[in-house]
């Protein structure tokens, strides 16, 4: 029997993005991590309730040499010392490298989803930007968009729109009961 997901964006859904001017972003490094409210006990939930936990993120700035793996590596070891993600799939590619994984593009969660034999279809994306929507619904998943009014480009089409993480595991875990 194939396993159900939930691929979970990093930064603004499992750590506080860094708004600068109206846009979030990365922390720049480990340091600055802030694991948001409720974040580890949620992603505890999911874990005993049978889902596979697999993080997918778009991480541009290495392409652009504002930032190193290396620590976006370090900032996915702080959030794995402190909730039970199953992998980090991340993109470290631009826009314009016209690559297959980088979010709207669903290839990290078909990725994730051949690694660990999970049905795309029983399983949900949950994200804080347009890219992140997209890619769940790209892939086939269920989408959560948890919306911080950013100054950006927002979704418009996702299965639930919700103000918190807390908001998103509730949805997920009710639905998983039905």
């Amino acid at each position: 029997m194939k396993k159900k997901a939930v691929f979970l964006d990093r930064d603004g859904v499992l750590n506080q993005a860094v708004v600068k001017e109206g846009h979030p972003c990365p922390p720049a490094s480990v340091s600055e991590v802030v694991i948001l409210p409720g974040v580890a006990e949620g992603v505890q939930k999911l874990k005993d309730a049978g889902f596979v936990l697999i993080v997918v993120t778009n991480q541009p700035d290495v392409a652009r040499g504002a930032t190193s793996k290396a620590i976006v590596e370090g900032i996915n070891g702080c959030l794995a010392k402190h909730m039970p993600i199953d992998r980090f799939i991340m993109c470290y590619h631009d826009t314009a490298d016209g690559c297959d994984c980088r979010k709207p593009k669903p290839g990290m969660l078909i990725a994730g989803a051949m690694e660990f034999d999970v049905e795309l279809v029983s399983s949900y994306m949950v994200g804080d930007r347009w890219r992140d929507v997209e890619a769940g619904r790209n892939a086939g998943c269920k989408t959560i968009f948890i919306n911080y009014e950013y100054d950006e480009k927002q979704p418009t089409s996702f299965d639930y729109r919700v103000g918190s993480f807390i908001d998103a595991i509730n949805i997920i875990l009710k639905g998983n009961q039905e």
